[in-house]
């Protein structure tokens, strides 16, 4: 290896390694771990403050549409908070770089920033991944076992089963559970998008036999009915769309931070060393 000469004194400085990687995975890991940790600790903190508190129903708990927003605001001081914190640590703790210029050292801690905003979002991805296919795991076998107890759904799902038993003039007291046929029919509807007109006769039929009131006036009750529950539902999915917009700006914002972060903590390192 070939040595430069420095200065009267004539010390030899042997030449950076270019051949080395720039990259310091431990600084990264240690960061992302860092900012996932303090991740999950904000998001415990927002659902505790009851940002994840939801009705669909206007005076029954916090609208979608107000709900969208606080999640919004959180989702971006979580990730500002912790982004910020993981992109300082990965630059303070990657070691200093000797006779590389300062615009490339620049570069590299904002890279390094960059990569463990990338590793704590994977690393939550991966938890929250895991925890959302646990819970659909626990919720089908409570299905299954109760499917097992009752022998009576199969394989088919519970608006199926009341198509096969559904009577075209039901008597007043043919079913103890109009309320449950009831919501299980709205619920498809919601679904599918749409309400045949054989479910809306059937319900207007339910509301008359269980009420008491004439069949015109039961159908007015199933178009109201249907109508709220399809703007709420409608309400709903905006909801869910502009948060997953807010989601996407929210891991923008975080990007951008751990960067700068990380050069800031890459800056005070080389002025303390």
């Amino acid at each position: 290896m070939e040595h430069t000469l420095s200065g009267s004194a004539g010390v030899l400085i042997p030449p950076t390694d270019i051949s080395r990687s720039a990259v310091s995975w431990p600084a990264i890991i240690a960061g992302g771990f860092v900012a996932a940790a303090v991740s999950l600790i904000l998001f415990a903190l927002g659902s505790g403050l009851g940002l994840a508190s939801l009705s669909a129903w206007p005076g029954h708990g916090a609208s979608a549409k107000s709900v969208a927003v606080y999640s919004a605001v959180w989702l971006i001081v979580t990730q500002w908070i912790a982004a910020g914190t993981g992109g300082y640590l990965a630059g303070r703790l990657r070691t200093k770089w000797v006779g590389t210029h300062t615009h490339e050292v620049f570069f590299r801690d904002t890279a390094h920033g960059l990569i463990t905003w990338s590793v704590a979002t994977l690393l939550l991805a991966i938890a929250l991944t895991s925890t959302v296919i646990g819970a659909m795991g626990a919720g089908a076998r409570a299905a299954s076992n109760a499917v097992g107890e009752s022998g009576r759904l199969g394989a088919h799902s519970a608006y199926d089963q009341d198509l096969l038993f559904r009577s075209d003039s039901p008597g007043p007291d043919s079913s103890n559970d109009a309320q449950a046929q009831a919501g299980r029919i709205i619920a498809n509807g919601l679904t599918t998008g749409s309400f045949p007109d054989a479910d809306r006769t059937y319900l207007a039929q339910l509301v008359a036999n269980k009420t008491g009131v004439p069949i015109t006036d039961a159908q007015q009750r199933v178009n109201d009915f249907i109508a709220k529950a399809t703007d709420a539902a409608d309400a709903a999915r905006k909801a869910g769309a502009q948060s997953a917009l807010y989601l996407a700006l929210s891991l923008l914002v975080g990007a951008f931070i751990a960067s700068v972060s990380a050069a800031l903590g890459g800056r005070l390192r080389d002025q303390h060393i």
